[in-house]
């Protein structure tokens, strides 16, 4: 069983079913995207579709409309390939606790989501996130996926896990091993029990190698598609994998066990 466990809707969807096929991942746990690189046929749309990204990284672009559309079109998309994905939803940040209750129950818990993410903020403003954990842990813990990749240092990923301290129940994903700060953010992890490494856009196989073996049962195998390739990460985790049992959980029993998802047919 191979679960990708963090990837973007691409358009068209069947071209992203094709690029699973090809990696033998049986199912993909799909977040929603407000850009769409992949469509661009000139190297200055692709300019401009990096330029929206950016400004999304550094919570500038986070307005509820644009939410709405890509929750929608991240809905549609599991609706139509049920038996291939399922999805973590957006949530606007900087709203009240209310707010974010609502948002939550109405768009992400009515659409049988199974979490909530990806999250991008910018420096110092871990802060801000809080509302949304706090919801998180009345729902039981449902999951929260967080970028911790640039623009994010290390004084917010450990703010960060501050707040996952803090919200014990509330299983968090460090998205991309904290990019940069991937050494730190290990260790860190590592004496959380609700934490988790996500692997994607590692920066140095020394990174994946060392999360494997450090915190085995809770790093988890994502291609972060279509900004990078599920093929390629797979064939990471096999070769760094300190033992089979370790790339079997990485690959998918983890993600698997989290979010309480069965595959019924492995390829």
């Amino acid at each position: 069983m191979i679960i990708d466990s963090h990837s973007h809707v691409i358009i068209p969807n069947e071209k992203q079913i094709d690029v699973m096929k090809d990696a033998n991942v049986d199912m993909t746990i799909l977040f929603s995207t407000l850009i769409h690189p992949e469509k661009s046929e000139s190297y200055g749309e692709f300019i401009t579709e990096m330029g929206m990204l950016q400004k999304i990284l550094s919570n500038q672009i986070n307005g509820k409309e644009a939410r709405e559309r890509s929750l929608q079109e991240l809905v549609d998309t599991i609706n139509s390939f049920p038996d291939h994905f399922v999805g973590f939803g957006p949530v606007p940040v900087g709203m009240s606790v209310q707010e974010t209750g609502e948002w939550i129950e109405t768009k992400i818990v009515k659409n049988n989501l199974k979490g909530l993410g990806e999250f991008t903020v910018g420096p110092n403003q871990i802060k801000l996130l809080e509302p949304i954990f706090e919801v998180a842990n009345e729902l039981k813990g449902l999951p929260i996926w967080i970028h911790t990749f640039s623009p994010l240092g290390i004084n917010d990923i450990t703010d960060l896990v501050d707040l996952t301290k803090l919200y014990s129940k509330v299983p968090v994903v460090f998205g991309h091993l904290g990019g940069l700060n991937w050494l730190k953010t290990i260790q860190l992890v590592k004496d959380i029990p609700n934490g988790y490494l996500d692997i994607s856009a590692f920066y140095t196989t020394f990174a994946l190698s060392l999360a494997m073996k450090e915190v085995p049962d809770r790093t988890m195998f994502s291609s972060d598609y279509p900004y990078g390739d599920p093929y390629l990460a797979i064939e990471a985790v096999k070769r760094y994998a300190p033992s089979k049992e370790v790339e079997r959980m990485v690959l998918g029993e983890t993600i698997a066990d989290l979010l309480n998802i069965t595959v019924s047919s492995p390829k």
